[in-house]
């Protein structure tokens, strides 16, 4: 099985998992992070991913039940707290892409502590998507190169598309050649709009909170039966 290099995934289906157990939305939302970002980590080490993008938190997320939000906060706490430890015991590189400046400060040193403790790991790098959205990227971006132009720095006369890239979030990593939604429906919600110009994706109504192993090996499995053009 010849596998992808980047494969990115929109963690979906966490409250639903919840509601047909008759449970707490929230507790979907521990399921998922307390069980299902390692058992995914660990399906991706095992079939020599280089790069994996989980979108676990959007721009448009804020907007949720007050209630909901606040445990969402809590559980980042505990995945920069308690379980970044055991990714980084496997190997793992963590970063993060999307505007972080909104999250409570504690929050954000516990990001940019794992970032520097594990950049020298090489097993896995792991993107963790967080106040990410698709259209904000490309916007900060945009004004990255406005204050550069301004500056003098930069003109937008030599500006190409390989330029731009260079200052998104994901400036120093291979666009994904495969993007995963679990949950059932079908559309990109804004993930990575800049990046997934090639990708191939690929849709499926196991809920977050039970994709595991196989469902990876499926995705995979599908993408390799797949004719990639690159438009050609």
């Amino acid at each position: 099985m010849k596998t992808p290099k980047h494969i990115a995934i929109i963690m979906d289906g966490n409250r639903r998992w919840a509601k047909k157990k008759g449970l707490d939305v929230i507790i979907g939302h521990q399921k998922m992070a307390r069980e299902g970002i390692e058992r995914v980590v660990k399906a991706a080490i095992d079939f020599d991913i280089s790069y994996l993008t989980l979108w676990a938190f959007s721009t448009e997320n804020w907007n949720r039940n007050p209630r909901e939000v606040k445990a969402l906060m809590s559980l980042f706490r505990e995945l920069f707290d308690v379980q970044v430890k055991e990714l980084n015991e496997l190997g793992v590189k963590i970063q993060t892409i999307g505007d972080i400046s909104r999250f409570d400060q504690d929050i954000q040193e516990n990001m940019t502590l794992w970032q520097e403790k594990t950049k020298n790991n090489n097993k896995l790098t792991v993107n963790f998507a967080l106040n990410y959205g698709g259209r904000d990227e490309i916007l900060r971006a945009v004004e990255k190169i406005s204050k550069k132009v301004k500056t003098g720095e930069l003109s937008t006369d030599k500006l190409s598309a390989e330029d731009f890239s260079k200052y998104l979030d994901t400036a120093d990593m291979p666009e994904p050649d495969l993007i995963i939604r679990p949950g059932g429906d079908q559309r990109l919600s804004g993930f990575l709009l800049w990046q997934c110009n090639y990708s191939e994706l690929y849709f499926t109504d196991t809920l977050m909170p039970d994709f595991g192993k196989k469902d990876l090996e499926k995705a995979i499995l599908e993408l390799n039966d797949r004719q990639r053009r690159f438009g050609k």
